[in-house]
């Protein structure tokens, strides 16, 4: 395989994001790949907040991953900062070749050099080789996550 870039995200990259984002049951019944105005919308916002990281893996030119990592300010922990990971997804060609670990590691990595005391995410209930995939890495499932869809 090819060497692996990390950057930030730009507007050419949102077709192959979304792309990743609907490519599985959850994602093909919330994302809409044939209009592409919210996301880019989004994208102003998220480059326009210096506390929002959505970066792209590139590989041979290729978007093949992605991540957003939210830098969040608080009181609790001792007003310690903590960080959110999203919208994890690697392309349906590169599951299992350790770039989702890359990944990860990235966004802990600045998490550290954003003086994070905390990375959290949350994972759907159902996707369970997701949720072993963390705990690989270090995460605990240490809370029970709660939505509500507005």
């Amino acid at each position: 395989m090819g060497e692996l870039e990390i950057r930030p995200a730009t507007t050419e990259d949102v077709p192959a994001i979304v792309g990743m984002l609907a490519d599985d049951p959850l994602g093909a019944r919330r994302e809409s790949p044939d209009d592409l105005t919210p996301y880019l919308t989004a994208l102003d916002r998220l480059a326009a907040d210096p506390n929002q990281h959505l970066v792209v893996a590139v590989r041979e030119g290729r978007v093949v991953g992605t991540l957003q990592l939210t830098i969040v300010p608080g009181l609790s922990r001792k007003g310690a900062t903590r960080s959110i990971v999203e919208g994890v997804r690697v392309h349906a060609a590169e599951r299992g070749s350790g770039l989702g670990t890359r990944l990860i590691e990235w966004a802990i990595d600045m998490s550290r050099r954003e003086n994070c005391r905390l990375v959290q995410l949350t994972s759907d209930v159902t996707r369970t080789e997701a949720h072993r995939f963390y705990e690989r890495l270090g995460f605990a499932p240490s809370h029970v996550g709660f939505k509500l869809q507005l």
